[in-house]
């Protein structure tokens, strides 16, 4: 598994790097939309940071006022914290502090924003009235890792505003200081528990955002040092998370949580592009209350995240160890280990796990996104599962009576029981991935509630063409695509989730076993398409599917793939060593498991994130340095 060099740093961004330390702003420093080879100095890259997040805050400023009969707890949070429209926020706030309260943990964020936004300048009536709440509304914690640090991060702020009260005043039956010291524990061990082996939700483009606001809510508001500095170094680590897996915002690779209308499109709905656009201003505007939090909180991306999150001029592999959420049942270990690849390039990403059920519902094993010149528009995915639903899927992850627990689901996520479905894993799936070369292979059990395999080709494909040698081809953007199924398939029509008049396409193989094998290679690499087909056609490819499906393949970049399902694959010969994954690894970003630490490295920019020490520290590589071991 190769990872290239570090991408040269360019002459500009050099100096403004240098410029930053001289001047003691590394660290708080923003992102803007050009990428650091521009050569923006740290005034125009702060001042396009300061232009986003201001436009932000008055979106919700003045999304509402002066309606009575409009606006929520960020449009009143907006108001308060710019002490404009005083009379409209108290008044709509009332309002709304006279319904019911509703929501949950997604209740508990907003609420927080408003208390802290209003704190000095609500009226005492009102402050009592919302103080009343946290006695009165008893939100649900949840049972997902998002909904925990959503629920414990606002706890804890509501416990500090509020210190020395006793628990009769609490929806907890705790007191003050109880409910404070339970939330730092339960935020502590999940810090503790993501440094050393993993989110278990894990680059969600759809979640994202509700782990990166409850670290801005504490990075703005945590009274205690510590906290407030574990608050921003996790938003520092999250967002290298986010950054160095996303193509113009776009996120890359196996992911724990994606909804149907976010594979489809990526950019539509993601919370991960929304969330972009305010720290790097690369992708089109777009606003969510959780990038709202970030604006208010204080936060900026350093230069060298910028750097990693905009600089696509060089290829690169990388790599990340993940865990999945804990398991109830139908397994030998509480949290199984999730080996992330993804290979990037300027013209795609594509990004895989290793396949099986790592999350429930939602998970996406393997996926390509091509760079689009209109990304808002653009259906610039592709990728292949099977469908699979069952109990046992479900009593693995969720604690309820397993013979109920589909029905329960289905209420809400409508698509996890459905034969059509374009999300999800399955036990009988297996990815292996070196750079743009990818096989997958399944071998489903008979009796399985959907026997087939799915792969969506979107409209957005240009030349789709089904050739002789079983190859299918086609482009996406500057994207050569080849796909070779294992089995036989049909195509059937999928109706696009957001414009009823795009029809895509789903390819489905009714073979239990199956499997796929994918190559990529940029536009540019060959003289046309056609010569890319005969490069492809010319590639060393044997494929079997008894007594398990098995492909040996010579990938373009001249490596040698071997996969047999329920074996380790080889790459050039070598087992794939699992045991030996790092918890991150690529030219941006390295950190062992267990270690606690994250070193960001762009050229000779340095950034050590270091719980141990709860430190932070920067650095710029002199020649006497570059050349000595680390």
């Amino acid at each position: 598994m190769s990872t290239l060099g570090a991408p040269p740093l360019p002459l500009p961004m050099t100096r403004l790097f240098a410029f930053a330390l001289a001047l003691g702003l590394a660290a708080p420093l923003a992102a803007q939309p050009a990428p650091p080879r521009a050569g923006l100095q740290v005034g125009e890259i702060h001042q396009a940071f300061e232009a986003r997040r201001d436009s932000l805050i008055e979106f919700y400023r003045t999304r509402s006022a002066p309606d009575l009969t409009q606006g929520g707890y960020f449009e009143i949070a907006a108001n308060l914290y710019e002490g404009t429209h005083l009379d409209w926020a108290v008044a709509r706030l009332d309002t709304i502090l006279s319904q019911p309260a509703r929501g949950d943990m997604f209740w508990m964020y907003p609420f927080t924003t408003v208390m802290y936004a209003g704190q000095d300048v609500l009226p005492d009536a009102t402050k009592r009235a919302m103080r009343d709440l946290w006695r009165t509304y008893q939100p649900y914690r949840g049972d997902t890792e998002n909904h925990w640090a959503l629920y414990y991060a606002t706890l804890y702020l509501a416990a500090q505003m509020y210190p020395d009260e006793p628990g009769e005043t609490w929806f907890t039956g705790k007191s003050s200081q109880e409910n404070l010291d339970e939330a730092e524990e339960y935020l502590l061990s999940w810090m503790d528990l993501t440094t050393t082996v993993g989110q278990g939700e894990y680059d969600s483009p759809h979640y994202v955002r509700v782990y990166i606001a409850p670290m801005a809510l504490l990075y703005a508001y945590a009274e205690d040092p510590a906290m407030r500095q574990r608050a921003g170094m996790m938003l520092d680590y999250l967002i290298a998370d986010l950054a160095v897996e996303s193509l113009e915002g776009l996120s890359g690779g196996g992911h724990s949580r994606i909804y149907e209308r976010e594979v489809i499109a990526p950019w539509r709905a993601a919370g991960a592009s929304k969330m972009s656009w305010l720290l790097f201003g690369n992708t089109p505007y777009s606003v969510t209350g959780e990038s709202f939090i970030v604006a208010l909180s204080g936060y900026e991306p350093p230069p060298i995240l910028h750097a990693i999150a905009t600089d696509r001029s060089q290829p690169y592999a990388h790599r990340e160890l993940k865990r999945t959420r804990h398991r109830f049942r139908h397994s030998d270990v509480k949290n199984a280990p999730v080996y992330k690849y993804t290979y990037m390039r300027p013209e795609y990403v594509l990004g895989s796990t290793q396949g099986g059920l790592l999350q429930p519902i939602q998970q996406q094993t393997w996926g390509l996104i091509w760079a689009d010149d209109d990304p808002a528009e653009a259906r610039n995915t592709l990728f292949s599962l099977h469908p699979y639903s069952s109990p046992d899927e479900m009593g693995m992850y969720f604690a309820e009576l397993q013979e109920f627990i589909v029905e329960i689901v289905v209420r809400s996520k409508t698509e996890y029981d459905s034969p059509d479905k374009l999300t999800g894993g399955s036990p009988y799936e297996q990815v292996v991935q070196d750079e743009d070369a990818l096989i997958a292979l399944y071998d489903i059990a008979p009796g399985t509630r959907f026997p087939h395999v799915n792969a969506f080709f979107p409209a957005d494909l240009e030349g789709l063409t089904e050739d002789a040698s079983g190859w299918i081809f086609a482009r996406g953007g500057d994207a050569f695509i080849a796909y070779y199924p294992l089995a036989p398939y049909t195509w059937a029509p999928i109706t696009d989730v957001w414009d009823e008049t795009v029809t895509h396409q789903r390819l489905e193989s009714p073979h239990l076993k199956n499997g796929a094998v994918v190559q990529l290679a940029p536009a540019s690499a060959y003289a046309s398409f056609d010569a890319f087909q005969a490069a492809v056609r010319a590639l060393p490819l044997e494929t079997a599917t008894e007594p398990v499906p098995s492909v040996r393949f010579t990938a373009l970049n001249g490596r040698r793939l071997a996969a047999t399902y329920g074996e380790t694959p080889t790459i050039d010969g070598a087992a794939i060593d699992y045991d030996g994954w790092p918890l991150f690894d690529g030219p941006f970003l390295r950190a062992e498991p267990g270690s606690r630490q994250l070193e960001l490295t762009y050229g000779s920019m340095h950034r050590l994130l270091d719980f141990n020490t709860l430190s932070v520290r920067d650095w710029v590589d002199t020649p006497a340095t570059s050349s000595a071991p680390r």
